[in-house]
């Protein structure tokens, strides 16, 4: 699989910086500029829920859910912990493990 990444800058309707991405298994993701007011911040991760069920025997399948179900499938990081995972970050980037 070729592991380079594409992005896409751009910004959200209020005006935050958005860069769109797809992970190895091409979902789609983001990191975006959080609105939070007391200090800097960012979410990170995937755009949309995909929920999937184990079938034995049959793999992942997709799973419905209740029109009313909601689940977090981002990060809402602030700067410092920001900091706390690039040593972890920059190990698996240079060695492939994280500790």
């Amino acid at each position: 699989m070729n592991d380079k990444m594409e992005f896409e800058v751009t910004k959200t309707n209020r005006g935050f910086a958005l860069v769109r991405f797809r992970d190895y298994n091409q979902v789609e993701c983001n990191i975006q500029a959080s609105s939070l007011a007391t200090e800097n911040a960012i979410w990170l991760g995937c755009e949309n829920e995909d929920p999937k069920v184990l079938i034995p025997g049959e793999g992942w399948k997709p799973f419905d859910v209740p029109e009313t179900f909601q689940c977090n499938t981002r990060m809402h990081l602030t700067r410092e912990q920001v900091g706390y995972l690039l040593p972890f970050l920059q190990k698996f980037y240079e060695t492939g493990r994280i500790a």
